[in-house]
């Protein structure tokens, strides 16, 4: 019985591309700015080799690591969420997502109030936690939302739930998903509900309403051909919950975590694919490396659980999707290269496959292990990761 556990932590990235300059990401390294923390401790990801991937210079070397690993180099237009998962499923975007600096156009959001009855503040690329501070108040006086974009191709739609309560939230979110199509057609629309009085804090019944993915993704090969795909955390949204066979939500990396590890005392052949947002949402975006650092080594210290939870035709893989460098001035996502760490009794200890010029190296390895044919971006590793 086959089984892939594939992890994405969100936003840890390995240092710039060399077309980082390009997205005004000069000098950005994740993990080399969380291990600059005194809380960073990742002694089993190090036993693994993640400090022996090309380009990586932070981290205690190990002599003899225990797991395989390569750096991958993403091919796709863009340093998004949904367009690196959507590589490391499979295909290469060659333009990005349309985003809006300036905020979304007049007759977009016109049309978007007409539809639900609600009228918007903001309009601006914006800080989640800071666009509920300066709005929040206006919001509950008027029972207008707060529409708010950032560098990524989003449509962010935030509102306290005593006002607009979740379920509302969530239709008009999916109103706007409709709307948001052609030249508006961004990644992802976010409700984005939050609580409480002055000052607010969001609550952890975000949802996420992504485009459809453009083609075949490993997700759906794998369906179709009759193998599992669990999500846990927020795949399911990115993917539109195509390819999908069953699915939990998270509140976050704890959680994500826990979630995973019940999946791998289920019985079943195919792939467990979870996302661990919080690097992301919660320490890059705010700019705190050492919550980022905390985060990080908390991983590592459930990473001895999940090894032991791994059955003899299992393979664990670790990657991520972008970077977020919490040390930069920016609070947006980075254009990084990212790590892939893999362990399993099958697996080749001590392999390092270099640099890979794609995430989609992923899916083409995925699908190869359950001998799955797909008209997916990528080469397989497969022959040099597993030892005959």
């Amino acid at each position: 019985m086959k089984r892939i556990f594939l992890i994405v932590l969100d936003s840890v990235g390995i240092g710039e591309l060399p077309d980082a300059s390009d997205y005004g990401d000069e000098g950005s390294n994740t993990l080399t700015a969380a291990a600059a923390s005194p809380y960073f401790h990742m002694p089993n990801m190090a036993q693994l080799g993640l400090f022996r991937i090309d380009g990586v210079s932070c981290g205690q070397r190990a002599e003899h690591p225990r797991g395989a690993v390569a750096r991958l180099a993403e091919r796709s237009k863009g340093k998004d969420t949904t367009i690196g998962h959507w590589e490391i499923a499979g295909i290469v975007s060659e333009k990005p997502l349309p985003t809006f600096p300036e905020g979304f156009p007049q007759e977009l959001l016109e049309e978007f109030s007409r539809r639900t009855g609600r009228g918007v503040l903001c309009n601006r690329p914006y800080s989640g936690t800071e666009v509920i501070r300066d709005y929040g108040k206006e919001h509950i006086e008027t029972g207008k939302v707060i529409v708010y974009t950032s560098a990524d191709s989003v449509f962010q739609v935030a509102a306290h739930e005593k006002v607009v309560p979740i379920e509302e939230l969530y239709e008009i979110c999916r109103t706007a998903r409709k709307l948001c199509a052609g030249p508006y057609g961004v990644g992802r629309v976010i409700a984005r509900p939050f609580e409480g009085e002055y000052p607010f804090c969001r609550t952890p019944r975000r949802h996420d309403y992504s485009l459809n993915p453009p083609a075949e993704t490993m997700l759906d090969a794998l369906t179709e051909n009759g193998f599992q795909v669990y999500s846990v955390g927020k795949i399911v949204d990115i993917f539109a919950g195509r390819g999908i066979t069953e699915a939990v939500r998270t509140a976050g990396n704890a959680e994500g975590i826990e979630r995973t590890l019940e999946m791998m005392e289920r019985p079943f052949e195919g792939l467990c694919f979870t996302n661990l947002v919080d690097y992301d949402m919660l320490y890059g975006h705010r700019n705190d490396v050492d919550g980022y650092a905390k985060a990080l080594s908390y991983f590592d210290s459930m990473l001895p659980e999940i090894e032991s939870r791994l059955k003899e035709d299992d393979i664990l893989m670790i990657t991520a999707d972008h970077g977020c460098d919490p040390s930069t001035p920016s609070t947006d996502h980075s254009r990084e290269y990212v790590p892939l760490v893999m362990a399993g009794e099958r697996v080749r200890a001590g392999m390092n496959l270099g640099t890979r010029s794609s995430f989609s190296d992923i899916a083409a390895t995925v699908t190869d292990y359950f001998g799955v044919k797909a008209k997916l971006c990528g080469e397989s590793f497969l022959e040099q990761l597993l030892m005959r």
